[in-house]
Order: C-alpha cells, then sequence, then structure tokens
C-alpha cells in the first residue's frame, strides 16, 4: 500500500486500519509455523504497511 493513499485516510480509518493488519500479521506467522505459508514476503510487506499507518499517525499527533 502507497503511503500517499493512507494520507488520504483519516485518523480513525488509520486505526482501524492497524488493527486489521495486526491481525493479518498473526494469521501470516501462524501459517509459516504450520508450514502452509507459500510466499514469506508477504509477512514483511504486512510489517511495513504497519509501520506506515504508524507513521503517518505520529506526524497528525
Amino acid at each position: 500500500m502507497k503511503a500517499s493513499a493512507l494520507k488520504d485516510l483519516s485518523r480513525q480509518e488509520l486505526t482501524e486500519k492497524v488493527k486489521e493488519l495486526k491481525s493479518e500479521l498473526f494469521n501470516l506467522r501462524f501459517q509459516l509455523a504450520t508450514g502452509q505459508l507459500s510466499n514469506t514476503m508477504s509477512i514483511s510487506n504486512v510489517k511495513r504497511d504497519i509501520a506506515r499507518c504508524k507513521t503517518i499517525l505520529r506526524e497528525r499527533a
């Protein structure tokens, strides 16, 4: 997800997005542990998206 797309979201939408991404990260880690995850890059991509959201939230504070 691009940072420019995230900047258009409101503060509440960004916090919801962070919660959604954290649950997705949990599911990906669970799939990795059970050997069901085929693309391990998706974990780092989700982590980066979480960091982007948190950075934008911090800039607005």
